[in-house]
């Protein structure tokens, strides 16, 4: 089995070259062979009479004298035959060509009709005869063409012109056969080099051809994998990060309440932030799960219809330990809307995002949340006080683990990954998520959701 492409090219050039030329032979034998013989034909009856007319001319002094500048003349072989059958002159003989005339053709020309023979035969076997008369004796002339020669020569040289483009043309397959498997080996290489974790592979091309293409998409995949796998390194170091840390305080207040004597105060303490650390471990691991599961591709959103306006009133109802303890105000502005959507991620969409209002949000602050509707589509509205973000972050604040500022994080809590949440929840919905914030002023996060899903809409 041949598994080289560039072997492949020569032999199916070659193949398809061998082909044309056969079948170009065949159809052109086929197209004008007739013709050709019809032409050799008219032109030999043309000659034919021409010889007629000297003929006449030189009986019957000057008829030696004629025969032999004829038959000087090799293109054609002619006999003379008087009204008795008798060859008078033949030019067969002196010139070495044969020429058979007959008994039924020789009858039918002396009795005056015009004979053409041969016309299924090789070319030099075509064959003419004409009637004339000379003082009232019927004569006949009968000529055929000498073009062996000529005809050898000519298929000699078409032979040649054939095995030479079928030669040229191959060295030239060969030269530009390694022109376009060149970048294909190319790309091979580099993909075995990608296989093997090599994500910074490039390659350089300037055609704009299948094959540019092919390397522009290369490139485009090389340049997108590369990408996913710095945010893979980033989230694992992310991830490893944010799992250490608790595990190296409950380590470590544990190890101090086995070695050290403590008043029942400050064990209850340590207790207390093991407990803390512990749920903080479990919120990131709950959060890891969810984002893993809302970035599965296959994932599809449980759509149902239900009131949107009653459910954000159950989540501020859910999330009153958390404002009602900052004494946090709640400004609500809700119309009555029905939307088609998965109410469980929503609920977990709303629960995120006044979580870190109310978390970012001074004490005796107030959020608003405000639901309005269009004739296709929903937005919702939820605008706090609180520190706000500085508008060079805002582009990242959607990113799992990113963290505006490490200290004021820690001062906050969280674990980064509730806006990733959000942000792909939305992105189920086929809707989006804009955010407006100022330093010192406050942060609004605005959802606009479809009324209907697109897909259901069609």
């Amino acid at each position: 089995m041949i598994k080289s492409l560039y072997v492949r090219f020569i032999l199916m050039f070659v193949a398809s070259v061998m082909a044309s030329v056969i079948l170009s032979f065949f159809m052109t034998h086929f197209l004008f062979s007739h013709k050709l013989r019809n032409y050799v034909q008219d032109n030999l009856i043309v000659s034919g009479k021409t010889i007629i007319e000297s003929y006449k001319l030189s009986y019957p002094n000057n008829l030696d004298a004629l025969m032999e500048g004829i038959t000087a003349l090799p293109i054609f072989t002619f006999i003379v035959y008087d009204e008795q059958g008798r060859p008078l002159h033949a030019t067969d003989r002196i010139a070495g060509h044969k020429l058979d005339v007959d008994g039924e053709a020789l009858r039918g020309v002396l009795s005056g009709g015009v004979y053409r023979g041969g016309a299924d035969k090789d070319y030099d076997r075509l064959v003419v005869g004409l009637p004339f008369q000379i003082e009232g004796q019927a004569y006949a002339l009968f000529i055929k063409p000498e073009t062996n020669g000529v005809a050898n020569l000519a298929f000699g040289y078409f032979r040649m012109q054939l095995i030479l483009v079928l030669f040229i043309g191959t060295l030239l397959i060969i030269v530009t056969s390694r022109y376009m498997v060149r970048p294909l080996k190319h790309l091979t290489m580099a993909t075995r080099k990608m296989a093997k974790g090599d994500f910074s592979i490039r390659l350089v091309t300037k055609r704009k051809d299948e094959i540019g293409e092919l390397t522009a998409s290369f490139n485009q995949m090389a340049r997108e994998l590369d990408s996913l796998e710095r945010v893979r390194r980033q989230f694992v170091s992310d991830v490893s990060h944010e799992i250490q840390s608790p595990i190296t305080s409950i380590k470590g207040f544990t190890m101090a309440l086995k070695q050290k004597k403590l008043d029942e105060e400050s064990r209850l303490r340590l207790l207390t932030i093991i407990e803390e650390e512990s749920d903080r471990l479990s919120r990131l691991t709950q959060d890891l799960l969810k984002l893993s599961s809302l970035e599965h591709d296959q994932i599809q959103p449980n759509m149902s219809e239900y009131r949107l306006d009653e459910q954000l009133k159950d989540v501020m109802i859910a999330s009153e330990p958390l404002w009602s303890t900052k004494s946090i105000k709640l400004e609500l502005d809700l119309e009555p809307v029905i939307i088609w959507a998965d109410e469980d991620k929503l609920s977990q969409l709303w629960t995120n995002l006044l979580s870190n209002a109310i978390k970012f949000t001074g004490a005796g602050s107030v959020i608003a949340i405000s639901l309005t509707a269009s004739q296709h589509s929903v937005s919702v509205s939820v605008a706090d006080s609180g520190v706000g973000i500085p508008e060079e972050e805002l582009q990242h604040i959607f990113k799992p683990f990113y963290k505006i500022d490490q200290a004021r994080e820690r001062a906050f809590g969280g674990n980064g990954i509730g806006l990733s949440i959000v942000k792909r929840i939305v992105e189920l919905h086929a809707g989006e998520i804009r955010v407006e914030s100022k330093l010192a002023e406050g942060t609004k996060m605005t959802v606009i959701l479809p009324l209907v899903p697109p897909n259901k809409t069609n």
